[in-house]
């Protein structure tokens, strides 16, 4: 088989790329029917080397496997469960068919294990490096928007894991990179973090939470998938929703290692959470009379916090009550 694009041609490297993968190659463009009870969904992402991700530390299956997890997660957090999947990459000259191929594995993989039904690819040449773009939709049943909840204060926030770890993750790499520019790298320092850079290396997120939820009866007023910052998905909660938001400081969730990492990068692990961005969770408001069942049937989900009156802001909570207005920039 041919190594490189020149010798086998984008036709013949898509048709390479899907032989095996279950899913049928040159499936463009992607037809969609909905049923009279259904909804469709659309999400949309876009990774760019050297914003997005670094090839120095990031293993490439694990990359295109957050790749599509970047935009099933919010399907998921609109309760969608997801259907077809696009993909466009833009292959930089660095990278020949054989690093493509194990990118393009890790698209596969997770592609099958949330469900997507159908999916596309397309190659292009890039000169700034690798990108991966990636178009998606998903369904949900007409019921499912009929039997969210209105939201009211006192309304629960939860969330479906740690926050902040990612990005602590991160700066362990870029701190070993940097170590290793110089001569000098300390693998033990990764492995003793290696839960948090494994959170922004290779992030975990249920397929089965919407359907879990709606068995449940259980519809969120309001979700959202948290890849820039808590700050900035509670801000957004507070436009759409129009009322106040409160989190609290000691209810946020953190992953062991934090605050031992924190203190060698001169970083706050609460300020990760709230302004770091990649942790791909999911913030969802809880109707608050829902309580006792969502926290007998959903443990895996920490409460954080409460939608309050509108006149109160979107606030951090200290643990001596101190409410400190939330304010990022999503970037």
């Amino acid at each position: 088989m041919a190594e490189s694009f020149s010798d086998l041609g984008r036709v013949e490297a898509i048709r390479q790329l899907f032989e095996g993968s279950g899913y049928a190659p040159f499936a463009e463009p992607l037809w969609l029917t909905a049923g009279q009870q259904e909804c469709i969904t659309t999400a949309s992402g876009l990774m760019l080397e050297g914003i997005d991700f670094d090839l120095v530390y990031f293993p490439l299956p694990h990359l295109g496997r957050k790749a599509v997890l970047k935009v099933a997660g919010e399907l998921y957090a609109v309760m969608a469960h997801p259907d077809s999947l696009s993909v466009q990459l833009g292959v930089s000259a660095k990278l020949d068919f054989p690093q493509v191929k194990e990118l393009w594995s890790g698209i596969v993989s997770a592609a099958k294990e949330h469900g997507f039904r159908q999916l596309s690819l397309d190659l292009q040449p890039s000169k700034n490096g690798l990108t991966i773009a990636l178009s998606a939709t998903g369904r949900h049943s007409a019921s499912t928007s009929a039997g969210r909840a209105k939201a009211r204060s006192k309304d629960l926030v939860c969330v479906s894991g740690p926050l902040g770890a990612a990005y602590l993750g991160l700066q362990a790499l870029q701190r070993e990179k940097a170590n290793f520019d110089k001569g000098s790298q300390n693998r033990e320092a990764l492995e003793k973090y290696k839960m948090l850079v494994g959170a922004y290396l290779k992030p975990e997120l249920n397929p089965h939470t919407a359907s879990q939820l709606e068995d449940a009866k259980l519809i969120p007023s309001f979700g959202y998938f948290v890849t820039r910052g808590l700050a900035d998905a509670l801000l957004r909660l507070q436009r759409d929703s129009g009322f106040g938001v409160k989190v609290y400081a000691d209810k946020i969730p953190f992953e062991g290692g934090s605050f031992d990492l924190g203190r060698e990068l001169n970083l706050d692990p609460v300020s990760a959470a709230m302004n770091g961005g990649e942790d791909f969770h999911l913030l969802y408001v809880v109707p608050l009379d829902r309580f006792d069942q969502f926290r007998k049937d959903f443990q895996t989900f920490d409460i954080i916090g409460h939608l309050a009156q509108p006149e109160a802001g979107a606030v951090l909570v200290t643990p001596d009550g101190v409410e400190l207005p939330l304010k990022a920039q999503g970037w």
